[in-house]
């Protein structure tokens, strides 16, 4: 019986045509940016997940805040060496590094590109950036103490499309602020736009080249000593930071933040990016829904004396009832089929085309199948809901009145 209702309502369907196409297009929009971007959205938070999982749980960083351009920099009152010292001083830091990240210029080949340079500490320094940072030589080496005027590209300055019209490779010579630097290796690909497009030098030439007082940096990279509370040590960090810096709680013109902080942040900026998404997929459902709804009415109408024949031969109200109800789900669920298949083409065709563009394998699309049978139950469901009154109405219908109908 079920079978014959359900054969019974796409035969309807495919009768009205375009009438058809044309109510599900509310319910196919909806669907498909919902799919979209919650695939997308997922996808970014899985993959800056992942990036910061490689960080560490020991790690923080002390920023100078209220500037312009990369982390620390551009800011009235910059951090000090004093500052690191200080830091390093506070119960439960095994170490704290000063780091320079400035805007500079990358000239190779005639051709210039502008992006972030960094500054790589000495001694046993280095390897607390170096896990910070999960860097790691792709090709070639990692700098090492002594290694004035040389420097280590990010992966994505040395593919073939990187800009500079001539791949730059190992051994190359680059122009960094008009200083001439030799490339010792480039960072394995890690997916981070801002790492893998990064120019790292030693400390001093960065200095030199970009008139850096000796005493300035932009970011303290810390490590936590093992066993030792990461939160109390982030509240002693502060503490000592507002004496240095002579201000009040409340009023701090500096940052401490722990990987998980940041990663917190993301995540709700996604969300509520997401969230935007979803209200106006919403309004697009529920406009496809009304849709259905004054479908189904007209639908009633002009098969008046249609429902009038099959009461006169038997037909129980229940049994109109389930055609119309289960007619209006079908579109309902036709289009989420159709909106669900759309969403996951586009997600995946927009994290491509953003992976190609931006050059960062962050951009993914993450799209479960809970997400893609949800949409399509939801729909159906939609569909079912907007359809109830216009199949009331039609179970209702006299028999005698409903064959007397004139269209």
């Amino acid at each position: 019986m079920i079978k014959d209702y359900f054969v019974f309502s796409i035969r309807n369907l495919r009768n009205r045509g375009l009438r058809s196409w044309l109510t599900m297009i509310g319910i196919i929009i909806g669907i498909a940016a919902v799919v979209s971007l919650i695939g997308i959205g997922q996808g970014l938070k899985v993959a800056i997940s992942s990036q910061f999982g490689d960080i560490g749980t020991d790690k923080l960083a002390v920023m100078a805040s209220g500037g312009m351009g990369p982390p620390g920099t551009g800011v009235v009152t910059p951090l000090t060496k004093d500052n690191v010292d200080k830091i390093e001083q506070v119960n439960g830091v095994k170490n704290a590094v000063g780091r320079l990240t400035r805007s500079g210029k990358l000239e190779y080949n005639d051709n210039v590109a502008f992006g972030m340079a960094a500054s790589m500490a000495e001694g046993e320094d280095r390897k607390l950036i170096e896990e910070a940072l999960n860097l790691e030589a792709g090709e070639g080496r990692l700098l090492r103490d002594g290694d004035s005027k040389k420097t280590v590209l990010g992966s994505n300055l040395g593919e073939e499309n990187a800009g500079f019209g001539k791949q730059i490779v190992v051994g190359s010579k680059v122009f960094i602020q008009d200083e001439a630097f030799e490339v010792i290796g480039f960072l394995e690909k890690q997916g981070s736009f801002l790492v893998d497009n990064i120019v790292l030098v030693e400390e001093d030439d960065l200095r030199e080249i970009l008139d850096i007082p000796d005493d300035e940096y932009d970011i303290i990279a810390v490590q936590v000593s093992p066993n030792a509370d990461m939160k109390a040590v982030q509240e002693n960090i502060e503490k000592v930071m507002r004496k240095e810096r002579g201000v009040k709680k409340g009023e701090e013109d500096f940052t401490v933040q722990t990987p998980q902080a940041i990663l917190a942040q993301v995540n709700s900026t996604l969300f509520a990016v997401q969230l935007f998404v979803y209200i106006i997929a919403a309004i697009s459902i529920i406009v496809g829904g009304i849709g259905i709804m004054n479908t189904m009415f007209t639908s009633v109408l002009e098969r008046t004396k249609e429902i009038g024949i099959m009461k006169s031969i038997g037909a129980t109200n229940n049994t109109i009832f389930s055609l119309f109800f289960i007619e209006s789900g079908l579109i309902g669920s036709i289009g989420g089929i159709i909106g669900a298949v759309i969403g996951i083409s586009v997600a995946m065709g927009l994290a491509f085309v953003g992976r190609m563009v931006l050059g960062s394998d962050l951009i993914q699309a993450d799209i479960s199948v809970w997400l893609v049978f949800g949409s399509i139950f939801g729909s159906f469901l939609l569909g079912s809901i907007f359809g109830v009154i216009p199949a009331i109405n039609a179970s209702k219908l006299n028999p005698v009145d409903a064959l007397r109908h004139t269209k």
